[in-house]
C-alpha cells in the first residue's frame, strides 16, 4: 500500500483528534480522485475491453487490500468468503462492470451523473422492504432525481449510436450497486472495512473476468494494441482510484460524520463533469447542467428525509 493510503488509514489517534493535513488529504481524495475515476476510465475502455479493465482493476487493488490486511493478522471465514462473492456480484460485477462497458457509448461525465442516482435507488429499497420510513422529503427528492434523469435521457439519448443503451446501463449498475449496500450489512462479511473491501474487489473480480471469458473479451484481446492512455488510466484507476482513495473513505468514516464523508457524493458529478469537458472535450450542455442540478438536489432531499425520518 502507498505511503499515503497508509497516512491515511493509520494516522495515529493519540492527539485526541485526527491530524488537519490527513483530513484534508481525505477529502479531497475521495472529492477529486472519485470524481476524476470516470474520465480514467473512458481512457481505459478505449483500447482495453471493459470487463478485462473492471475485472484487472479490482483483481490488483483487492489483492493488495487482502494482502495488507492477512499480513496483519486477518484471517477469512469460509463466511467472509461467500458474503464476499455475493456483494462483489452486485458492487463490482453488476455495478462497475455495467459502468465500465457503458461508457464506451457515453461520455464520463454523462456516466457520472447518472452513478449519482445511487441513494435514489436506495431510499426506494429501504422503504420498499421496510427499512425505512416513508417522509415527503424522500418522496420530494425521488421525484426531483427521476425528473432529472428523465428530462437527460429525453436529450442526450438521442445523440449517438447507442447512447440509450449506455445510460440504461449504467441505471443498472447503479441500482445493482444500491441492492449490494441494502443487503451488505447481513452478508456476513468481515467487520474492518479495509478487509472486507479487498475480499469483495477480489470476488468480484474473479466474477469480472470469467464473465470476460464467457463473452469472448479475453479471446478478443490483443494487448500489443492497447495505447499508452489506456494503460495510465488502468494504473490510475488501480492505484488513486481503487487503493488510495478508498483507504481515504475508510479512515474518514471513523474519524468524522457519514453526512460529511458522504459530501462526495455532490462533488464527484461535478468533478467528472469538469474534467471531461476540460480534458476529454465532452460536451457540456445546458441540459446536462440542469439535470446535474436536479439530480443532486435529489440527494440532498433524499438525505434530510432519511434523518427525518430517523427522529
Amino acid at each position: 500500500m502507498s505511503s499515503s493510503a497508509e497516512t491515511a488509514v493509520t494516522t495515529s489517534v493519540s492527539t485526541g483528534k485526527p491530524q488537519r493535513a490527513a483530513l484534508a488529504f481525505s477529502f479531497l481524495s475521495t472529492w477529486i480522485i472519485w470524481g476524476s475515476t470516470y474520465l480514467a476510465i473512458r481512457y481505459a475502455v478505449e483500447t482495453i475491453p471493459p470487463l478485462v479493465t473492471a475485472g484487472v482493476r479490482h483483481f490488483t487493488a483487492g489483492s493488495v487490500l487482502f494482502a495488507y490486511c492477512y499480513f496483519r493478522g486477518f484471517r477469512p471465514t469460509a463466511k467472509h468468503w461467500k458474503g464476499a462473492f455475493l456483494i462483489g456480484a452486485f458492487y463490482f460485477l453488476g455495478g462497475h462492470g455495467t459502468l465500465h462497458w457503458a461508457e464506451q457509448r457515453v461520455s464520463s461525465g454523462l456516466a457520472a451523473v447518472l452513478i449519482a442516482t445511487e441513494p435514489l435507488f436506495i431510499a426506494a429499497i429501504m422503504i420498499f422492504t421496510g427499512k425505512e420510513r416513508f417522509s415527503y422529503w424522500t418522496l420530494l427528492g425521488m421525484l426531483c432525481g427521476i425528473s432529472g434523469v428523465a428530462y437527460l435521457m429525453g436529450g442526450e439519448a438521442l445523440h449517438a449510436p447507442g447512447q440509450m443503451v449506455g445510460i440504461l446501463a449504467v441505471l443498472a449498475g447503479s441500482l445493482s450497486w444500491g441492492i449490494g449496500v441494502c443487503i451488505s450489512p447481513n452478508a456476513g462479511l468481515p467487520e474492518d472495512p479495509v478487509a472486507s473491501a479487498g475480499m469483495t474487489m477480489f470476488c468480484g473480480s474473479l466474477l469480472l473476468l470469467t464473465t470476460a471469458g464467457v463473452t469472448g473479451e479475453i479471446a478478443a484481446f490483443h494487448p500489443h494494441q492497447v495505447a499508452m492512455r489506456s494503460v495510465l488510466g488502468l494504473l490510475f484507476l488501480i492505484v488513486f482510484g481503487s487503493i488510495v482513495a478508498f483507504s481515504a473513505y475508510v479512515w474518514l468514516l471513523g474519524q468524522v460524520s457519514p453526512t460529511m464523508v458522504s459530501t462526495h457524493t455532490f462533488v464527484n458529478p461535478a468533478v467528472a463533469v469538469l474534467l471531461g469537458w476540460a480534458m476529454a472535450g465532452e460536451a457540456l450542455t445546458a441540459r446536462l447542467l440542469v439535470a446535474t442540478l436536479a439530480i443532486l438536489g435529489s440527494i440532498a432531499f433524499i438525505r434530510r428525509g432519511t434523518r427525518a425520518a430517523a427522529h
